[in-house]
């Protein structure tokens, strides 16, 4: 009858409460960890899509250009060196080159872009 006091009667595994509490933690903090690598690897571009215009093509840009070009040159009529120079810039100007540093314009990125091209020509 006392056989069995210091051994396992039913040949079964015992844990004890500290154990499995321990496996228990261990369990959330890879869940959590799994979550948080789920995160990082799923990190989204740092790009920041305001509206869903489509993108432009090249004759596009072109038209573009155009336009924003003989508007500039409408708002300074009276001064023929900033004419002069909107010319050269438009007689310049390299669609292909544009559109390679420029991948994925809208029409909003064109006009700030170009805003920032032509702002020294205007000074």
């Amino acid at each position: 009858m006392f056989n069995f006091v210091n051994g396992n009667p039913f040949n079964q595994k015992i844990e004890s409460a500290l154990s499995t509490g321990q496996e228990n933690k261990r369990q959330q903090q890879q869940q959590k960890e799994d979550e948080e690598r789920k995160y990082l690897e799923d990190d989204d571009q740092d790009e920041v899509s305001i509206s869903q215009r489509p993108e432009l093509n090249e004759d596009d840009v072109l038209y573009l250009m155009n336009e924003y070009i003989n508007k500039r040159k409408a708002e300074h009529e009276d001064n023929p060196k900033i004419i002069e120079k909107l010319d050269k810039y438009k007689s310049k100007f390299d669609v292909k080159k544009f559109m390679k540093r420029n991948p994925h314009l809208t029409v909003s990125d064109f006009n700030m872009i170009m805003f920032n091209e032509i702002s020294g020509l205007l000074n």
